[in-house]
């Protein structure tokens, strides 16, 4: 059976009609005489979007039963008993009531997808997980309900439901997203301009994401080569040479000069191995070209022009920036250059050739072209060259009666092979030479003269060079790729070794210094880092004052670079050196592989401080946030209320009875209680925090305090049911203290304990603590939300915003803990839940469980 197709319907925030736009759809596909069924639409009491359910059938929902309290959700298996051939279903991140199938709706869909239906859905762009911490940045609002972004990305079909911020506010203004008694909280906290604005943002960019996949997936499958200029991008071409810095910012200012340019950078390597590339410089260019927003590429090829136009028509490329050769006169005179030949053959592209400083100064002859061997072996080779024609001609020369000149050339020719496997190329080829010199002399007619007679003789002997000249290229060269392989195979041991060394998570600074000197068996590998003020002179290289160790591992650590028998500079602050040997051109390579990974172990270390310091700073300008955000309603309703109350009683223009003005000074009382109480609140959370409370514990007898606190819930005091036995032991605590915390408790349990139902507190001792129960019969929270409830300015769920700063759990946890007490929740058996108080008895008592209080 053919797997449904999925289409989603993708907004910026809630509001700006994504379900309506999904039923509009479902009518549509109706009218088309296509069978749609309404899994799940959520309205959200929007009387336009419910007007366009009539006339579509609506599957009925399942009810699901949680902690005492009913909830409805999509029906999975009647959908697909049902078979229709479009299922509209809304919320795609949306969290399952515990006990259904799937946790996510997102799952069930797949569900009914596997199926063979087609699902229209919606989601806004803050429930995709890449940017939900972006989303929580910008609104200061955790997303919860989160959908990942694969799922979103397998859509058939995704449709932005678009709409600028001032629509979205005046829509919101007019009531046709959320109540009256909504509106002024959420205009001037979530949908502000500048929120509404920034999510707009993300959710264009996200789609444009989306889009770029469906071209790219649609040229691949079409065969499309040429340049599609649907985007901007920037390719810039990178050696590892020092122009590259200049190249890139370049690159990154023509990719700036057009919003939303892509920026990438690319390495040519060969397919037969390493050419000259500076892996050091590679390594502090692809750094850059990462702090610049764009991504580092490589790819191998042959022919360089042809593989940089491949990579760049494969990624859409518009532009491509090269450097000017940086080869001689005479050698651009020979060849036109990987510049000139990319620009010939780039079509469509656009090619830049940026000039640079390095231009005409040549490039270092590549390793490639130097010899193989060690000098040793050099000497040896031209020693056996040296001694050898001479030996072999005489040799020859006594036994010229028995041999021919075949047999002389084939002689000659076996001392050359033996050249070239102990010395390499060149001593091979003036043995070649010399050879031929000698048989020509001595061995040809006419004799003791350089004069040839015969014609085949003298092909005969060009023959010998030519082919004693093969014979030493291919050995020098098998002799050379040997090398190399040992050393790129020794050059491998060591990445890998430090390629596992950070999988470790061992890529501090030290740890890697101490890695280092192990490996080349240095005496004291040290980073050098230049002091802050230090200018970087002509004289500083041997200036110890001009810098500081910042790390160092071995024996004694170089005080500057000028001491280190090989220094590697990382940037213009930044040097590693080594003591103990000098190393080759191969070993500085994979130092320079440690040293570029030793600048980034320091600069993650650096940040990592850096946001540990930051972290106080951001709880505190966030909690400040919370804070002025809550308690603005919080301070003003008992404010407004009071001054209300005294200016009725101060007006002459009413005759208020004595009943009435007893009412308003009641009212003026309550409130002014209320404020009393919030700041109250508000001061001792502040001491808290600054480890300032103070604490006068003494013996407590609960059954005293519990009524005090009781009495001072007001109205909500007829609905507590005190069931704490006389007979306790007394508590060691602050009174004051643990009466404000039973009133937090006893009034947030009232709060959200149904109409009807109790709030029960009792009290039992156990070992030498005290534990108060405080139970409430209303909906619980999820066991993983216990400890959220304890944050400051937390009300679980954040949908209440008026009911109070949500400090009294944070207050009472803290309060608890500074009398050495604990506050912890607990599920109460049959729905609801428990805040267990624990404080330590006045008096030592036994371990037994008193069975004067019953349990809830």
């Amino acid at each position: 059976m053919p797997r449904g197709r999925l289409r989603i319907y993708l907004g910026a925030a809630p509001g700006v009609g994504k379900t309506y736009a999904m039923l509009g759809q479902g009518r549509r596909a109706c009218e088309r005489g296509r069978d749609v069924v309404v899994g799940f639409v959520e309205t959200h009491g929007r009387s336009r979007t419910s007007a366009l359910l009539d006339g579509l059938e609506v599957i009925p929902r399942r009810t699901l039963t949680y902690r005492g309290a009913e909830f409805t959700e999509l029906d999975t298996e009647a959908v697909i008993a049902r078979r229709p051939a479009v299922a509209l279903i809304d919320e795609l991140a949306h969290t399952n009531v515990p006990g259904s199938k799937h946790e996510k709706r997102w799952q069930d869909i797949e569900d009914i997808l596997d199926a063979g239906i087609d699902v229209v859905s919606t989601v806004n762009v803050q429930h995709l997980e890449s940017v939900n911490d972006v989303v929580e940045q910008i609104t200061g609002v955790p997303q919860r309900e989160t959908v990942p972004d694969e799922v979103v990305r397998r859509a058939d079909q995704i449709e932005l439901v678009d709409m600028s911020p001032e629509a979205l506010r005046r829509r919101m203004a007019h009531g046709n997203v959320y109540g009256p008694e909504k509106v002024d909280a959420a205009l001037s906290n979530y949908f502000r301009v500048g929120n509404l604005t920034a999510l707009r943002e993300l959710a264009l960019l996200w789609v444009a994401g989306k889009v770029d996949e469906q071209l790219d997936r649609y040229r691949t499958e079409h065969g499309v080569s040429a340049t599609w200029e649907a985007r901007e991008r920037v390719v810039v071409a990178l050696t590892g040479g020092p122009e590259g810095a200049t190249l890139l910012r370049r690159a990154a200012r023509i990719a700036a000069r057009t919003t939303g340019a892509d920026l990438l950078a690319v390495h040519v390597t060969s397919a037969d191995g390493p050419g000259g590339a500076d892996p050091a410089g590679l390594a502090r260019q692809r750094a850059l070209v990462e702090s610049m927003g764009g991504s580092y590429h490589q790819v191998v090829g042959e022919d360089i022009p042809r593989a940089l136009l491949d990579f760049a028509r494969g990624v859409n490329a518009t532009q491509l920036v090269l450097g000017a050769s940086r080869r001689g006169r005479f050698a651009q005179i020979l060849s036109r250059g990987v510049g000139m030949t990319t620009a010939a053959s780039s079509g469509s592209i656009d090619v830049h050739l940026v000039t640079h400083e390095e231009v005409s100064k040549g490039r270092a002859r590549p390793a490639a072209m130097r010899s193989a061997l060690t000098r040793r072996r050099r000497l040896a080779g031209w020693a056996m060259t040296a001694a050898g024609l001479p030996a072999l001609g005489g040799t020859l020369l006594g036994l010229r009666h028995l041999t021919d000149l075949p047999s002389e050339i084939l002689m000659f020719l076996l001392l050359v092979v033996g050249v070239a496997l102990v010395g390499g190329l060149w001593p091979a080829l003036a043995a070649a030479v010399g050879g031929f010199l000698l048989l020509n002399f001595f061995f040809t007619r006419p004799y003791n003269s350089l004069a040839v007679s015969d014609p085949q003789v003298v092909f005969a002997l060009l023959v010998f060079v030519l082919v004693a000249a093969a014979v030493s290229a291919i050995v020098d060269l098998a002799a050379r790729r040997t090398r190399e392989a040992a050393r790129a195979r020794a050059d491998a041991e060591v990445l890998s070794t430090l390629a596992g060394h950070v999988l470790r998570g061992e890529a501090g600074v030290p740890s890697l210094l101490a890695r280092l000197r192990e490996t080349f068996g240095l005496a004291s590998v040290t980073l050098l880092e230049r002091r802050p003020g230090a200018e970087p002179g002509p004289g500083d290289h041997a200036d110890a004052d001009a810098w500081q160790v910042v790390a160092t591992a071995g024996g004694a650590p170089c005080e500057c670079p000028a001491q280190a028998d090989t220094d590697v500079v990382i940037d213009e602050d930044l040097v590693l050196t080594a003591r103990g040997r000098l190393l080759d051109a191969a070993d500085r390579r994979v130092l320079e592989a440690f040293a570029a990974e030793a600048a980034v172990a320091l600069r993650q270390r650096r940040l990592a401080e850096q946001a540990e310091r930051a972290a106080p700073l951001a709880a505190a300008d966030k909690m400040r946030t919370a804070l002025l955000a809550a308690v603005s309603h919080d301070l003003r309703s008992p404010l407004a209320s009071a001054k209300a109350a005294v200016e009725s009683l101060r007006g002459a223009e009413i005759a208020w009875s004595d009943e009435d003005r007893a009412e308003l000074l009641a009212t003026a009382d309550e409130s002014l209680v209320k404020l009393d109480r919030l700041v109250a609140n508000l001061l001792d959370m502040s001491r808290l925090q600054a480890g300032v409370l103070g604490v006068a514990a003494e013996p407590v007898a609960l059954a005293e305090i519990v009524p005090h606190a009781i009495e001072e819930l007001g109205a909500f005091a007829g609905r507590v049911r005190d069931e704490v036995s006389a007979g306790l032991p007394d508590v060691l605590a602050d009174p004051a203290l643990l009466e404000r915390i039973l009133v937090n408790l006893m009034s947030n349990a009232v709060r959200y304990s149904p109409p009807g139902e109790s709030v029960l507190v009792t009290a039992s001792r156990y070992a030498g603590t005290l534990e108060i129960r405080i139970v409430d019969r209303g909906p619980g929270i999820p066991r993983e939300a216990y400890d959220r409830v304890f944050l400051p300015f937390q009300r679980l769920g954040d949908r209440d915003t008026h009911s109070g700063v949500g400090l009294g759990l944070a207050l009472s946890r803290g309060l608890a803990e500074a009398m050495n007490g604990t506050l912890i929740p607990q599920e109460t058996p049959g729905g609801g839940l428990s805040m267990v108080l624990t404080l330590p008895v006045s008096a030592p008592a036994g371990h037994e469980v008193s069975p004067d209080a019953p349990a809830p």
